[in-house]
């Protein structure tokens, strides 16, 4: 027998034979999707939990049979982790999540139908047998094109006795006094997100400097197929302007590498998702050119992983270069991607195919650099024509007080 609620999160309570409890889970989830569109775009979109939510397939476990938590919501959409035991902890070991392209309210245009699979590895260590799992605050699991984003964890596989202990293993990310989220009731309507859910955040500082500059690649087996150096910061303009500067060193570089079409995904401490999408375009029967189409920006709340704001333009027609060379432009460029989201650059260099040996090729670069590079000769001549003057004037006015002493003699 088992008996299954939901409110603001989904909560899991399975029944052994005797109808204690052998397996508890209570949290809250959403899915953040990049998927091709039918103009082969790839668009970013948002699946949350529907109020229809049910747990068909989920069992206690035992010694023998790994326990497993299955939930299937929406229009076809699953997710599901099993959990193995020993003598004194138990783990999770795989997360499926399957989501249903069919589902028009998601995924409206998309090109590939039917529903779609990510397996990966759950990376939470091991807990011991008589705790029970806590984690309030946000985690992050990205796999393929998918991020799995989780809050207000409360997990007990192999419940003992009945009943869910009260020693809790905390994340690493909860504090001591860390309490519960509860977002707004409208988190858990499968909508797709391409507008502001709530107001950006207020305490960060506003930076005054620019960003740091990070390298970032991407590798197809053992060989890189992606080469960036950029340095990145965020204009949000809400309630408050808001600045972002994107830290290379807590920024994770993900994505895709194909003949065609290349994305970079760029995860900033999960709270900050930044995606480009590179295509290549034919611009005659024997040239090819790549050049920036899309880019996608999520802004995510440290607390609970609930979409502060997101953001995306799929109309780029931006930093183009002839395929095998790479893009380069040190001024700064603005990237506008909303009414309220700016993306600013600096110190860009980016190649998204036909990288060789790990190295940039030879760059292209962007106007502004050019004519910097034009205007540095032309100043430098002016001030070298400048000194010839000075020079010419000083030996003048030497010469002139040389003849005037020898009149005087």
């Amino acid at each position: 027998m088992s008996g299954f609620f939901q409110s603001h999160a989904v909560e899991v309570d399975i029944k052994d034979a005797s109808n204690a409890t052998c397996l508890y889970a209570n949290w809250m989830m959403r899915f953040l999707i990049t998927y091709e569109s039918n103009t082969s775009d790839y668009k970013t979109t948002t699946l949350n939990l529907s109020s229809g939510v049910t747990h068909d397939g989920s069992v206690c476990g035992n010694d023998t049979q790994a326990a497993l938590v299955a939930v299937q919501f929406g229009e076809g959409h699953s997710w599901s982790i099993n959990f193995t035991k020993t003598n004194e902890t138990s783990q999770g070991d795989l997360i499926t999540f399957t989501y249903n392209t069919n589902d028009t309210a998601v995924f409206p245009d998309a090109k590939r139908k039917g529903p779609v699979s990510v397996v990966v590895k759950d990376p939470t260590h091991p807990v011991q047998l008589n705790n029970v799992y806590v984690c309030h605050n946000a985690d992050f699991i990205e796999a393929e094109n998918v991020t799995q984003i989780f809050w207000n964890v409360t997990l007990q596989p192999f419940v003992q006795n009945g009943t869910v202990s009260k020693k809790e293993s905390r994340c690493r990310a909860d504090t001591p006094t860390s309490a519960p989220t509860v977002l707004p009731t409208t988190a858990n309507v499968t909508t797709v997100s391409t507008t502001t859910l709530s107001p950006a955040p207020t305490t960060s500082p506003k930076p005054v400097e620019n960003p740091d500059t990070g390298n970032y690649s991407l590798k197809s087996g053992n060989k890189t197929c992606l080469l960036a150096t950029v340095g990145l910061q965020l204009n949000v303009s809400q309630d408050k302007p808001l600045l972002i500067n994107i830290n290379p060193k807590t920024t994770i570089a993900d994505g895709a590498c194909g003949n065609t079409t290349a994305t970079l995904k760029l995860n900033d401490g999960n709270s900050t998702l930044i995606s480009f999408t590179f295509v290549v375009k034919n611009t005659s029967a024997s040239v090819q050119k790549f050049y920036l189409k899309e880019v996608n920006v999520t802004l995510l709340s440290r607390l609970n992983g609930s979409v502060i704001s997101s953001a995306d333009n799929h109309n780029f027609s931006k930093w183009d270069a002839f395929l095998g060379s790479s893009y380069m432009c040190r001024k700064e460029q603005t990237l506008d991607i909303s009414e309220d989201i700016q993306v600013h650059t600096f110190n860009l260099r980016i190649q998204p195919f036909l990288v060789e040996a790990n190295k940039f090729a030879t760059a292209q670069e962007c106007p502004a650099d050019s004519d910097l590079n034009f205007l540095i000769p032309i100043a430098v001549g002016m001030a070298l024509g400048f000194l010839i003057i000075l020079v010419f004037i000083s030996y003048l006015i030497g010469r002139r007080k040389s003849r005037t002493g020898y009149q005087s003699v």
